[in-house]
């Protein structure tokens, strides 16, 4: 297939493993040029020398779960240049009786698994918006319409990706970025 992606920079958060690092190798495959993310240099510096294809893997480590760690990702982000696709994958998740989970933990759930897309997209959309050209995407959950009783705290945030994707979508009518959730 091709999706028309040779000479496009996309940025892949939480892509050392799992569906992050099978939707980077998908893009590579297409012919971009893919930033792989994780929290651990080397666990990243591997993944991205793992992928293979018609473009090319470059390892930008960093903790997109924070403030502090979102900013400094994109400080060293700069030096890739122009992104042009955004995919929001970075997330956590433990099963946990509703009960028995505080408030910490529910604050670090939103975090990582929305603050990290608010951030980035924040961050990246207007580049986009300026060239006319972009595409976000938001890895959500089936856990985002149909909570699992065994992790509320999960399924709360990916319903909150959705919110921020829609409205994200809406505020960027026109623009040629497309904002879209895909929920695995």
């Amino acid at each position: 297939m091709d999706l028309q992606l040779t000479g496009k920079t996309a940025v892949v958060t939480g892509s050392t493993a799992g569906i992050g690092k099978a939707i980077a190798q998908a893009l590579v495959a297409e012919g971009a040029t893919v930033v792989v993310n994780g929290r651990d240099a080397e666990r990243t510096q591997a993944a991205a020398e793992s992928i293979k294809g018609a473009g090319r893997a470059i390892a930008v480590h960093g903790d997109v779960g924070s403030t502090d760690g979102a900013a400094d990702f994109l400080e060293r982000l700069k030096s890739v240049g122009e992104i042009d696709i955004l995919v929001n994958n970075a997330g956590i998740f433990q099963p946990q009786p509703f009960f028995e989970i505080p408030d910490e933990e529910w604050l670090r759930f939103f975090e990582v698994n929305v603050m990290s897309g608010i951030r980035l997209s924040r961050a990246l959309a207007t580049g986009m918006q300026d060239r006319g050209w972009g595409r976000i995407l938001f890895i959500s959950s089936e856990s985002s319409i149909s909570i699992p009783a065994e992790m509320v705290h999960y399924g709360m945030t990916k319903t909150a990706q959705l919110s921020v994707m829609r409205g994200l979508a809406k505020t960027l009518k026109g623009t040629g970025v497309n904002v879209n959730a895909v929920l695995p």
